[in-house]
Formats: structure tokens, sequence, C-alpha cells
């Protein structure tokens, strides 16, 4: 057998040798009981970005995870229950009317949701711009939420005992440069959400500038992994790859994007962020074996008052007006033509700068700050056009902002029209 010693594993996965099944077992338990230390974890992080693992491995590596902390179960629950998850992306705010327009169709909408790093937005971010909502719920009452059918969803943070091990993994990871690797960004994303007690779920697994994963390839990789992880252990799992090269809706931000949300809730908002919302509704209602259009639900109201419902239950006020930052900001055209490019990495740089986001995860945000988009790729501008406006209640920020957002977009002759497909593909079992 091999040797249960740290030094013994980490020197194994980097000489490109396949860990164990009890190997695996071992050193997330003592990680997780603090018997391996930081440094040798990061380690065995670095090696794992270096030399790969294989299905079994980052399986097992995921079993591992799960088993160091509580797994929730609602198979009693009245209503089937179903998940959604992004990889992270710009403007990404389809959380917010997807889930209770899933539950307004008669699933239950467990969602674990996490905060903002960097240029990527964090739905708990987004939530609790609104004055009352609270992000941390009991699973006592999480269960009251999903049973109650004028409710059915939740969005609230993981409690600290889901899978502590990849809470301490993330961290190093996220410090020692091993983010980008694809056994353990799956393994981090799936314990979580297979310990969750969802019994199906949906992934939006994003692609191009302003995602984690820059092509398809990778987007592909990723996603499959995930759904095999998934699938492998008992959870019904899909995955859409979806393009994040341009900023999703016309606003990035917290408060910015909540009014967004609730305007498609109402029937309105912007077209990408209805078609996403309802490609990823009819996969969630499809997996929960709910026989139900999702746009139908949408267009008739009930969504809004499951909506209204969710954020009563968690203390917000669904009324109370929405943070509005101090200062803003404008963007001009600087020329007529078309807007050719609108890049998600700039404007998520962007929006960070001005406070919308954080550099660390205990960092504060400003809820009013962020970017409002007033062209998207393929539309005509006019000379002096405003493109965007930059909020802040900091205007020191917006040197920064300004110098990522105006290298963001380029402007060009009207027969450069770009395509512009938002699904790129779908990884199923």
């Amino acid at each position: 057998m091999a040797a249960l010693d740290a030094v013994s594993i980490i020197t194994t996965k980097r000489d490109g040798g396949e860990l164990s099944d009890t190997q695996i077992d071992w050193v997330v338990d003592a990680f997780t009981k603090g018997e391996v230390a930081d440094e040798q974890m990061s380690a065995l992080a670095m090696a794992i970005v270096w030399r790969g693992m294989t299905r079994r491995e980052t399986a097992r590596w995921t079993a591992a995870m799960i088993a160091s902390g509580s797994r929730m179960d609602f198979t009693d629950l009245p209503r089937p229950t179903v998940d959604k998850h992004s990889t992270g992306g710009v403007g990404d705010k389809i959380t917010l009317p997807l889930a209770p327009l899933v539950a307004a169709c008669g699933a239950a909408v467990p969602q674990l949701s996490g905060r903002g790093l960097g240029h990527t937005g964090g739905t708990l971010d987004k939530l609790e711009s609104i004055p009352g909502w609270r992000a941390d719920v009991p699973v006592a009452r999480m269960r009251e939420i999903l049973t109650d059918p004028a409710i059915g969803a939740v969005v609230c943070a993981a409690g600290a005992d889901l899978a502590p091990a990849d809470k301490r993994l993330y961290a190093l990871r996220d410090v020692t440069g091993t983010v980008e690797s694809i056994p353990l960004i799956a393994s981090s994303i799936m314990s979580k959400k297979i310990a969750e007690g969802t019994a199906a779920l949906v992934l939006d697994v994003k692609v191009g500038a302003g995602a984690f994963m820059k092509s398809l390839a990778d987007a592909r990789e990723l996603a499959t992994a995930m759904v095999e992880l998934g699938t492998d252990s008992g959870v019904r799992t899909v995955a859409l790859l979806t393009s994040m090269d341009t900023p999703l809706g016309r606003t990035a931000g917290n408060a910015l994007e909540v009014a967004e949300s609730v305007e498609v809730l109402a029937g309105g908002g912007p077209a990408d962020i209805v078609e996403l919302t309802l490609a990823l509704a009819r996969e969630m209602v499809a997996l929960a074996g709910l026989d139900v259009d999702p746009a139908e639900v949408l267009a008739d109201g009930r969504a809004m008052d499951q909506w209204r419902a969710m954020i009563a239950a968690q203390g917000g006020d669904p009324d109370a007006p929405l943070p509005a930052a101090k200062h803003t900001e404008t963007v001009r055209a600087q020329r007529a033509g078309v807007l050719t490019r609108l890049d998600a990495m700039g404007i998520g740089l962007a929006a960070w700068r001005l406070g919308a986001g954080r550099a660390r995860q205990d960092d504060p945000v400003q809820f009013g700050a962020g970017v409002e988009m007033h062209a998207k790729p393929g539309d005509s501008v006019t000379a002096g056009q405003p493109l965007l406006t930059l909020h802040t209640d900091t205007p020191e920020a917006f040197a920064g902002a300004l110098a990522a957002a105006s290298a963001a977009f380029d402007i060009g002759a009207a027969e450069e029209k770009p395509a512009t497909a938002l699904i790129l593909d779908r990884v199923a079992r």
C-alpha cells in the first residue's frame, strides 16, 4: 500500500502517478483536520495543475470533499428539487429571475450561491443590495421555504459544514496560482452542489473573454467532467456552454443587476437575459419531470409573484428603493458606426474598479457601483452617443475604470455587424 503521508502523496502526483482512493481520502481528511499543512496542500494542488487527474481520481477527490462535512437531504419534499450553477461571468444575473421562475413552474430550487471575486460578480452581493435581504438561512428554514408552494426557492450562502475541505482548499488555490485546473474546478463546484442535496442540476459553463474558460474546448472538457461527476453521484446533470465574450444584459454591478432582473420578471428586460433564463429554465423543468412551458409562466406574472415571496422570505423588501451610486461618468462614442466588440473582461474590470467587486473575499462592495451599457455588439451608434455610464460612490475610481472601459469596445463599419450566438453547446449523458 502507498504510504499515507503528505510528502509521498505530493511526490507521487508530481512525478505523474495516480493517487489511490486511500491516498485521496487520507490527504483530504488530514487537510481538513489541520494535520496536512497549507504549504503541503498547496504543493499538491500545483502538482495536480501540472499533472492532472484521471476521471477516477477526480470522482474520488470530489467524494472526499463531500465527506469532509455534512450532506443535505431534500428527498422528502413534496416537490422535485433542481438547481443551477454558473461558472461566473460579467453581468450574469440569471439566477435572480431563474430561481423564482422555476419555482413558479412547480420545482423546489435550493440554490447555494457565492460572492463575487475580481471581475466576476456574485449572486449574494447582488441580492444583498435589496434592503433587509439575508444570505444566511438555516437548513430548517430552507426546508420551510422550499415546501411552501408560494415561494419554493432559496438563494443563500452555503453553511460552514458543507464541503469544508473545499472552502479551505479554494482559499489556498486563490493565492497560489492553482485555480486553473479542470479537475480541481470540477470537484470544487460539484462537491458543494452534490452535498447541497438537489436531485437535478443544470450547469451554465461560460466560454470566452470574460470567463475562466477562454476556449470552447476547455469549457466542454470542464462541462463533461462536471456532468460525469453529478451523474455518477446520482444527480441528474446537464450543462449548457454559453458565450461570455460580451457581458450579459446591459448592466454589471449589484443593485443595477437586480433592477434589470426585475424588468425581466415584469415581462421586459434585455433579449439575451430572457433567452438564457428561458433556456436554463427549460432544462431545469425537464430534469424535474415537469410538463410546463417556462415562457408562459414568465409572461403571466407568476414568476414575479414568486420573486416577491422569495425576497420577503429572506427578510428583504421587494418594494424598497435600491441603492444608487453618488457619482456617474459617461463614456461616449467618438464616431458613428456599429459597435463590433464589447469585451466582457474589460467591463468586468471597470465594474470592479468602481467598487462593485472585491479583490479579497472579505472586502466590502458598493451596492450601487457598476456599469450600464447603452449599446451592445451589432447596434448602430452615432458620434457623441452615450455608450457606457459608470457608477460609483468613490469618484477617484473613475480614472482606472475609464481606462478599462474605454479599451473594451470597438466601433466599425455597418457591414462589420458581428454574429452573436449565446448558447454554444449542450453536454449531457
